[in-house]
């Protein structure tokens, strides 16, 4: 649900904050007033393209902030925790354009979008916004018009309207996620096939090079040490040698003298017990001392002059090296390590392609498994689309009787294509307008009025299972009036006890059924021409519906009337949502999520 909507300096709008509520919010004022305008700077934050002519005259840029209140949606939540942004329930858009180049303080018409507070691009900000909001305008239906979108809003009927329609959505997805698999390891197998004789060559030299020389991990730090102490040996020899002499070994060594040190110290101790420690301390460090320069005399004696282990070590450290540089092995890694993991690599890969025709006959059979499998998926799930179709279809031409077009019929076109993880169906919306005449698809009609009337048909029928929160009516009722209009408004209010419905209009018996009247207008201030809003209390909405009604000249008789719709409007709504909440129990005790209308 969008609870505020913040624009600065777009167009008309200089700077306002619009807060929408649940129900229905309604948007009116006079033609040009910017009510167009909110809508366009709700599609920025849904990830329209940026247009730098959108941003107000003097202004370096356009602002754009949406809050959104997710709390009732966790398949949303989880969806934008998946993609990175964390949520504790409300979300938060802001989309930012700059003017032209050229313009003072411009950032030469570039957009910047943050999704709570991550910034973000165009096109992720499109994917992340999906189910937020669904748009009908008069010229632009998004989702109810997008053939994919149709299959979409069709699976959801089916999944939710009642029906035991066996949809297995979930089952497609991972048998063509099986197939894809089969198909990229036969691939990969042929592939392996391919010039094999020369490939084996070329891996069996490899291979020959590290087998002989067999790299052990670790190997290089231990012989690099190992030729340090070879290259140094006279100079450890002599260090070691000579500390142990010191130290022990010759008359009058260290320990000899700290020996007799301590036995002055000790015999003084017992003289003064303060001394003890000191006594047990040099005793001590003797016993250490001595212990230290037998360990050196061990390490003298068993390091060699060994000219010829050198030579060895050496040649091994170079042919490790070399193969290392050959093998790409990196600075900082185990050049043993990397080279016995290079080896085991080219081993496998060797064995792989000694077995290639079998594993290409083997990948065969798995890929004509996981076609077969598709195939059977697909086909229950067609059949569940065709019965959901049907009800679909009927649920949405009864609405177009009640809107007034009683001739008109809607059919859901179901075609083969090629199989996908949704299926191997094409879904096309089909409308007959007037009886006796053809379907036609529903994206190619131009008709304003029957478009707006279908619009809202569908989405009345798809009511309980369309995933957006905010369903929002752009000037959907271009083309109808009277006793038509007073039913699209009775629709919209019945949509809004399921969905929050934002609706700009200019008839005033849809107008009269809003939970919440925003009332749009311009005024000039400073020589400037801005938009400005306002939200109507209770006892204000009479005026607007009047206006509404009589244009300019609002009297006496168009207050009356605009009284007698609000009123009639207050009892019809009271009387929706007295079904609503008489259905809802019928509808758990029959463990249904919605009715089909």
């Amino acid at each position: 649900m969008l609870t505020c909507l913040k624009v600065r300096s777009l167009a008309l709008l200089e700077e306002l904050e619009l807060e929408l509520g649940p129900g229905l919010n309604v948007l009116t004022g006079e033609t040009g007033a910017g009510k167009s305008m909110l809508i366009d700077a709700l599609g920025l934050v849904l990830g329209d393209k940026a247009r730098p002519e959108l941003v107000r005259s003097g202004a370096p840029q356009a602002e754009v902030e949406a809050l959104f209140d997710l709390s009732r949606d966790p398949a949303l939540c989880e969806r934008l925790r998946q993609a990175g942004i964390e949520t504790d329930g409300e979300l938060v858009v802001r989309r930012i354009v700059a003017a032209k180049e050229g313009a003072p303080g411009a950032a030469g018409g570039r957009s910047r979008a943050y999704v709570n507070g991550v910034l973000t691009t165009q096109s992720q900000l499109a994917e992340l916004a999906v189910g937020l909001v669904e748009v009908s305008s008069q010229h632009e239906h998004q989702s109810l018009l997008d053939p994919a979108a149709q299959l979409g809003h069709l699976d959801a009927f089916a999944a939710g309207g009642g029906a035991r329609t066996g949809l297995s959505l979930g089952a497609m997805r991972e048998a063509h996620g099986r197939l894809v698999r089969a198909i990229e390891a036969l691939e990969a197998a042929r592939g392996s096939v391919s010039g094999r004789a020369d490939r084996e060559d070329f891996l069996r030299y490899q291979l020959k090079e590290l087998d002989e020389l067999a790299p052990e991990p670790g190997e290089v730090a231990r012989l690099e040490a190992e030729r340090e102490r070879l290259r140094h040996a006279e100079k450890l020899i002599a260090a070691s040698g000579g500390a142990e002499e010191a130290l022990y070994a010759r008359d009058g060594a260290v320990t000899e003298e700290l020996a007799a040190i301590a036995a002055k110290v000790a015999a003084a101790a017992a003289l003064d017990p303060a001394l003890t420690p000191w006594a047990e301390a040099l005793e001590a460090a003797r016993s250490q001392i001595e212990d230290a320069a037998r360990e050196l005399g061990a390490y003298g004696r068993s390091v060699a002059l060994d000219p010829e282990r050198l030579a060895e070590v050496e040649e091994r450290l170079h042919r490790l090296q070399r193969l290392g540089r050959k093998h790409a092995v990196g600075a900082g890694q185990d050049v043993g390590a990397v080279l016995e993991g290079k080896r085991a690599a080219l081993r496998a890969e060797l064995d792989g392609l000694e077995r290639g025709e079998s594993t290409v006959a083997e990948c065969e059979a798995a890929l004509a498994a996981a076609r077969a499998e598709v195939e059977a998926v697909a086909g229950t799930l067609t059949a569940a689309r065709k019965r959901a179709a049907e009800a679909l279809g009927r649920a949405v031409t009864s609405e177009l009787r009640a809107l007034g077009m009683g001739g008109a019929t809607l059919g859901i076109a179901l075609s083969p294509r090629e199989p996908g993880p949704t299926g191997a169906d094409r879904v096309e919306l089909l409308l007959v307008p007037n009886a006796g005449e053809e379907p036609r698809p529903l994206r190619k009609i131009a008709s304003g009025g029957e478009l707006s009337r279908t619009m809202l048909a569908i989405k009345h029928a798809l009511a309980g299972v369309s995933a957006a929160g905010l369903s929002v009516f752009d000037e959907v009722d271009t083309g109808v009036g009277g006793a038509v209009a007073e039913v699209m408004g009775q629709k919209i209010a019945e949509l809004a006890r399921h969905h929050q419905v934002l609706c700009v209009t200019h008839l005033a018996p849809i107008a009269v059924y809003a939970d919440r009247h925003v009332v749009v207008s311009k005024e000039v201030a400073g020589g400037r021409t801005r938009s400005t809003m306002e939200a109507l209390p209770t006892e204000a909405r009479t005026e607007e519906i009047a206006r509404m009604l009589g244009g300019l000249d609002v009297t006496a008789r168009t207050r009356e009337a605009a009284r007698e719709l609000l009123e009639g409007a207050a009892r019809r709504k009271g009387g929706i949502e007295e079904l609503r909440l008489r259905a809802e129990p019928q509808a758990a005790r029959r463990g249904k999520g919605r009715r089909v209308p």
